[in-house]
């Protein structure tokens, strides 16, 4: 299967023929929104407070019904030429540059996202730790230092998760990590109802995180715990791009249909649409339901926010712990388009082999946790990849390979499909360049726009 490899059953153009995919409906979904949940959710309510209810609402839809246009075009163009690889509709679309530039793009936007995974565990695993432990504070054992987390964490649950030969085997632990965040969804909405607004003084901190903000926006207490409907600030626009990287999941979309039981084009379709609709949901309650307990309160990182209320909360430490299980068992989800990408450019038409499979897997998490470990400030490196690789794998490859690919006599370059499709492409530019100008503006200027990332 074209998995993290592209074994003998499928030929070294990404052609399906003759190959019987044997992964169930269900664990296709599981892995699918596996593949489409990121890092990102625990941003969303911080989105939230950026954009207003409804304005986030609007643009959550948005984005969503986009993200499935945007799989209905690869299926397409896949089914119209036989294809079930990302790179290979770019060799067709545009020959070598385009299957080079679909290949690289993936990785990069793959590397970051699981760079962004293991960053979780790196700062949040040893608080997790550190307070089942009792402690109050970082003592300095070894078992508390992130690096050497990451590091075990790769070695004994990632790495073997990733030699896997198909993708569809990663459907069980796509399916457990997704259980772990839908426990956090039911804390969140549970713990609305147990939190008061404003938050009770434990401390100087707390005075700190929750009073100050009140004092330097002027906003009197009874605004400060209001819900906004519609929300336009500095940050509102840069939510934007934000919400776009939350549905990324075009890399995975093509393997998964590949070992898909019963194949089509519809039925992936489906996957992909209840996949969606799943994540939608999942993004929805978390942003409203955080949103509604810290109002103007809720931080960048909502488990943060909550660890402002009892960083002791038994509850909270099992759901960091939740989370931090889901964020590792999808670093191995991640890891298969770069594997199959990087075999794509140097190897296509050779034989599968343990050897180059388990080979790349490895050097693969060597430099992330390279990454991970040597770059002290990693925010705006992922901003700058995911500006560029999320727009280009959610809109702009789709509508510009389903352009070149579909035949005219088909449909005519200038039939309302095509049209669409250009217009599609045209908007991942505008997202992009706005994105860009967001980062860079920052960078001048010095201010952090925090939210999530996929």
């Amino acid at each position: 299967a074209v998995t993290g490899a592209v074994t003998g059953a499928v030929t070294g153009a990404g052609s399906v023929t003759g190959f019987e995919g044997k992964t169930s409906f269900g664990m296709s979904i599981f892995n699918l929104s596996n593949a489409i949940m990121g890092s990102g959710i625990l941003g969303l309510a911080f989105a939230m407070s950026n954009t207003g209810i409804v304005l986030f609402i609007i643009l959550l839809c948005a984005i969503a019904i986009l993200s499935a246009y945007s799989i209905h075009l690869l299926l397409k163009s896949a089914g119209v030429v036989g294809i079930r690889a990302y790179e290979q509709l770019g060799n067709r679309a545009f020959g070598q540059p385009g299957k080079v530039v679909a290949a690289s793009i993936i990785t990069v936007h793959n590397i970051g996202a699981m760079s962004s995974y293991l960053f979780i565990v790196k700062s949040e695993l040893p608080l997790v730790i550190q307070a089942f432990l009792g402690q109050h504070g970082n003592t300095g054992e070894w078992f508390l230092e992130g690096n050497y987390l990451i590091m075990i964490v790769s070695a004994t649950l990632i790495l073997p998760l990733s030699l896997m030969r198909r993708l569809g085997y990663l459907g069980y632990t796509s399916g457990f990590s997704l259980s772990c965040m839908v426990f956090f969804l039911i804390s969140v909405i549970y713990k609305k109802f147990n939190i008061p607004c404003p938050l009770p003084v434990y401390g100087n901190n707390m005075t700190e995180s929750l009073i100050a903000p009140v004092n330097q926006t002027g906003l009197m207490e009874d605004d400060f715990c209001l819900a906004k409907f519609f929300t336009i600030n500095s940050q509102t626009a840069y939510t934007i791009p934000i919400l776009a990287f939350a549905f990324v999941c075009h890399p995975e979309v093509l393997p998964i249909y590949t070992e898909l039981r019963d194949a089509n084009k519809k039925r992936m379709q489906r996957v992909a649409n209840i996949s969606i609709l799943a994540m939608f949901v999942m993004y929805l309650l978390t942003a409203l339901f955080g949103y509604l307990t810290f109002y103007m309160g809720v931080e960048p990182e909502l488990l943060h926010t909550y660890s402002q209320v009892d960083p002791l909360d038994v509850l909270f430490l099992c759901v960091r712990l939740a989370v931090l299980v889901a964020v590792t068992l999808t670093v191995p989800v991640v890891l298969f388009p770069i594997r199959r990408a990087i075999i794509q450019i140097v190897c296509p038409d050779k034989p599968f082999h343990w050897a180059r499979h388990i080979a790349i897997a490895v050097v693969l998490l060597v430099i992330v946790n390279l990454l991970v470990i040597l770059v002290p400030s990693i925010r705006d490196i992922f901003g700058l990849i995911g500006a560029t690789s999320a727009p280009s794998l959610i809109f702009i490859l789709p509508g510009i390979f389903y352009i070149r690919i579909i035949p005219e006599e088909q449909e005519p370059l200038l039939s309302w499909t095509k049209i669409l499709a250009a217009c599609f492409a045209a908007l991942g530019f505008i997202l992009m360049i706005m994105s860009l100008t967001f980062i860079i503006t920052d960078w001048v200027s010095g201010v952090v726009h925090s939210g999530g990332g996929h």
